[in-house]
């Protein structure tokens, strides 16, 4: 957690707040109920349905230039972490915006706002459970950010 938190992020956005959303590996939750926006969690598990797109909003004011930003992205099903196909592993620099909505991309400069905004397919072949999905913005093998929320693939 001390290299998820090297870095300030301010909020994030989530499109509703009865979505408990937590820091990995500890189930803290975050300390602003607004940090995260996700669509589909209008209730305390979000609903992800197969044959549609979730949307992640994250708003990051970076306490140092960070030069590159990789998605990982994981379903965790009874304890075994399965990447979201397609998210996992990708660029997310060219997921970078700022607040004015104007296209941003890396680097990121330090003490500077920028929306992080991504949309990703609940593939149809994904099975439908319960689960935690873990997602971070990473730059190389440091995890900037980390958060885990849970989760139901539906019909």
């Amino acid at each position: 957690m001390l290299r998820e938190t090297a870095l300030v992020f301010a909020a994030l956005v989530v499109y509703a707040s009865a979505t408990q959303v937590n820091h990995c590996d500890t189930g803290i939750p975050f300390e602003d109920a607004t940090q995260i926006r996700i669509s589909g969690c209008d209730q305390p598990e979000c609903q992800l349905k197969q044959g549609t797109n979730a949307t992640i909003e994250i708003k990051l004011v970076p306490s140092r230039t960070i030069e590159t930003l990789t998605n990982e992205v994981y379903g965790i099903l009874f304890n075994v972490p399965l990447p979201f196909v397609g998210v996992d592993s990708t660029d997310a620099c060219d997921d970078i915006y700022n607040p004015d909505g104007s296209k941003a991309s890396c680097p990121l400069k330090e003490n500077t706002e920028y929306i992080y905004r991504n949309s990703f397919p609940i593939l149809s072949f994904y099975p439908r459970v319960s689960l935690v999905v873990r997602y971070a913005l990473r730059e190389g093998t440091e995890r900037l950010i980390c958060f885990e929320v849970g989760a139901k693939i539906t019909k």
